[in-house]
């Protein structure tokens, strides 16, 4: 039996000698030598329907300006600022569900698991423990990450489902937050209250001085150039394909632009009594831990056998991938980041309550990641999927409330938003499947 081999010849009219069949099928930064070879496979793999985030980035753009139309009072410095604060918390619960939908998995308990962590960071904090504020950090992130490994452990040792697993530990998480809301003689009310002068309440309600921001933006920038272009030369040092130095240019200019254009806005006095200038800390908080998670995802091994495994678990398995330890990891890591949006969650509000809700915040956690392009079916998303799921559907909550629309509509705008994703996410594995 031969197997016929199709020799693939240079387009005679291009330097770069790409022809239309790799630009098609390879990344555009594998075969691309120069910015418009880049930008042309990037335009085929589109016209393929690999499309990526894109279509959701417009999407989030054409909202935003259909309420700027509607509203003028959309785009002030003030409601961008308290906007993106809103919309932190949505981000860091779809990351946390990110972990389980990578490998075709869901986590149901992350709402109230949040709520654990939150009671946990408040009642070491608080009188009459008095713990360091980051003990109570480090104690409430290992107790709901210890919740996240029995899940986990059951799922992969037992073979129960997910949805069962999660759904039960919903249920039983919901009844250990009153528990400790009940234990704690501080609790008025079901209520923890936050000191002002603690640092996780200065989390929401704090601002970086204006010249400590710009020192800040300008060390992100020049650590991200510098990782950027090592990890290029490195590679190209090991004889590796790297992008063309144009998309690396291009790359860096739009963050740097993307950056400065942020710190413009949270510069400006957005106070309508007194001054209020200044980044809140909660914006630098969650893009390190996006970025963290976005590195571990693409550069390390652990995250690299996530994908495979929820690509093909069999597959996974067979390359001698332990599936089972992965798949406790994931729930273990979406335990530990529902434990780090209890910080939001309790600086925004300025305490810890009973009456948390959060059978609505794990569907608003999933709809996060959904919405940012995260596939339900698993091994296709990335961490930056839920920073613009979470700022959609922040920018959805906002605008129609900036509307006068009630909170009724808003859940039913959210809901058409987020099936319009799902129908795209189909479609794009239907096109896929049918080339």
């Amino acid at each position: 039996m031969t197997t016929e081999q199709t020799e693939i010849t240079p387009d005679e009219g291009s330097e770069s000698a790409l022809s239309e069949t790799e630009l098609t099928t390879a990344a555009p930064e594998v075969l691309a030598t120069s910015l418009g070879d880049y930008l042309d496979a990037w335009w085929r793999r589109i016209k393929n329907g690999e499309s990526g985030a894109l279509p959701v980035i417009a999407g989030l753009v054409a909202i935003i300006i259909f309420f700027q139309i509607e509203r003028s009072a959309f785009l002030t410095d003030q409601n961008l600022v308290n906007l993106f604060e809103e919309a932190a918390l949505y981000i860091l619960l779809g990351a946390a569900e990110t972990f389980a939908l990578l490998l075709s998995e869901i986590d149901l308990s992350i709402g109230y698991g949040m709520g654990i962590a939150g009671f946990v960071l408040t009642e070491l904090s608080a009188p009459p423990v008095n713990l360091p504020w980051w003990v109570a950090v480090i104690g409430a992130v290992a107790a709901v990450g210890f919740l996240g490994f029995v899940q986990g452990t059951l799922i992969t040792r037992i073979g129960l489902p997910s949805f069962i697993v999660t759904l039960a530990g919903q249920l039983a998480f919901l009844g250990i937050m009153l528990e400790l809301a009940n234990v704690d003689s501080t609790a008025v009310g079901g209520v923890i209250q936050l000191s002002p002068t603690s640092p996780i309440y200065k989390l929401v309600n704090s601002n970086m001085s204006t010249s400590l921001g710009w020192i800040v933006l300008a060390v992100c920038l020049l650590l991200f150039a510098a990782v950027t272009l090592y990890r290029n030369r490195s590679r190209k040092a090991r004889g590796l394909h790297t992008p063309p130095v144009g998309v690396t240019v291009l790359t860096l200019g739009m963050v740097a632009v993307a950056g400065i254009l942020l710190m413009y806005v949270c510069n400006n006095n957005r106070g309508a009594i007194s001054v209020i200038r200044g980044m809140p800390w909660v914006f630098p908080f969650v893009f390190l831990i996006i970025a963290v998670y976005s590195w571990m995802m693409a550069r390390t091994r652990t995250g690299r056998y996530i994908y495979a495994v929820g690509n093909n678990q069999e597959a996974a398995r067979r390359a001698g991938i332990k599936v089972k330890w992965i798949v406790t990891f994931a729930f273990i890591m979406s335990g530990a980041t529902a434990a780090l949006a209890s910080l939001v969650y309790t600086s925004t509000q300025g305490n810890m309550s009973t009456s948390l809700d959060g059978g609505s915040l794990v569907l608003y956690a999933v709809a996060a990641a959904v919405i940012g392009g995260t596939t339900l079916f698993g091994g296709r998303g990335r961490m930056v999927n839920a920073l613009i799921g979470g700022l959609i559907i922040a920018v959805i909550f906002d605008g129609l409330g900036l509307m006068g629309v009630s909170p009724a509509v808003q859940n039913i705008a959210t809901a058409f938003v987020l099936l319009a994703a799902v129908s795209l996410d189909a479609i794009v594995r239907r096109r896929a499947a049918v080339r």
